[in-house]
């Protein structure tokens, strides 16, 4: 994966003219892809729903990547404005070589946001009743499959203990388990939840909660785009900042009708399970700046995997001077 994005950013970089945010209802819309659609990304469906963004002058159009190396695609291409994804994918662009780099700009979440579910019911489950077992946890080289291979390596597995099953993609996985491939599944809510409620299998485990504290999920943007736009962003880090402390200081119960907007087919009860299963491992950074000391263990993560020949400057890939001016800006 980190070849292809490499060998995009070499291309595409050269090729396309700067994305430019388009005019809606006199909202400037930023047109978001995101890595996938769960309710582990409340705090910004939360923004639009209660006019957060509104108030700053944005509209925000999603579309989801299915994976964070389809993610960069768009935001390479120009499909995206701003791509919600790993750092890591923005990593490996910069590695490759590009001179209009992907910048993280805000981090949203810090820690995995999947929980690992069972064909079986098991109470006590313990990591080392994986040993043998065929995992689903995405593909080689993102980060919920080298966070998941770190967590087994962490409870004493070797490489020879490591069962995971590389090639289904990110968001065919779920309907792969449930037409019986693999023994376990890692899963985002509120689909964790509903294939449990539904009888098909049973959560056993948080994955977030093994893992630690990681930048999970972060907003990446071309350079260009970001000084061309930085009204916009600063704009935006506001709404997500005024929602990411609504979603950590409000009951689960008042939060999940404000999602169903961006959830139809979803029950309320369901959402409502999904924000407190996330609050409870404290899913979410109540500083969007991300730290280099987070970054370097992301490497760690990374390179434990196999997936890192040379380790990034956090300088060059992160800027956290947007995030810290709204904060500035807002504590006067």
């Amino acid at each position: 994966m980190k070849k292809t994005i490499a060998l995009l950013g070499a291309t595409l970089f050269a090729l396309l003219p700067l994305s430019a945010c388009g005019d809606s209802d006199g909202l400037t819309k930023i047109k978001i892809n995101e890595v996938t659609h769960s309710v582990f990304y409340a705090p910004m469906y939360i923004a639009d729903s209660l006019g957060y963004f509104e108030e700053e002058g944005i509209k925000i159009e999603l579309t989801n990547g299915g994976g964070a190396n389809n993610v960069m695609s768009a935001v390479l291409s120009g499909d995206a404005d701003i791509g919600f994804c790993g750092p890591e994918a923005a990593l490996y662009v910069m590695l490759g070589g590009t001179n209009d780099i992907p910048t993280v700009f805000g981090q949203l979440t810090q820690r995995d946001g999947s929980f690992l579910v069972s064909r079986k019911e098991e109470p006590d489950f313990q990591w080392s009743d994986l040993k043998g077992k065929e995992l689903l946890v995405g593909r080689r080289g993102g980060v919920p499959a080298m966070t998941f291979e770190y967590i087994l390596k962490e409870n004493g597995f070797t490489a020879s203990d490591i069962n995971i099953n590389y090639g289904v993609e990110f968001n065919l996985m779920t309907a792969a388990f449930a037409e019986g491939t693999a023994d376990y599944c890692t899963m985002f809510e509120p689909t964790a939840s509903e294939f449990e409620a539904s009888g098909k299998g049973y959560i056993v485990a948080s994955v977030g909660e093994a893992g630690g504290v990681i930048p999970y999920t972060s907003y990446i943007a071309k350079r260009s785009w970001l000084n061309k736009h930085e009204d916009v962003v600063n704009g935006f880090l506001r709404a997500m900042l005024k929602a990411v402390k609504y979603v950590q200081e409000t009951d689960p119960a008042t939060i999940a009708p404000n999602l169903v907007k961006h959830f139809p087919s979803t029950s309320v009860e369901s959402i409502a399970v999904s924000v407190k299963n996330y609050q409870t491992i404290n899913s979410w950074a109540t500083d969007m700046a991300m730290t280099e000391a987070s970054f370097n263990r992301l490497q760690d993560i990374i390179e434990s995997a196999g997936e890192l020949e040379t380790r990034g400057s956090f300088e060059k890939l992160v800027d956290n001077h947007y995030v810290n001016a709204v904060y500035a800006s807002l504590s006067k």
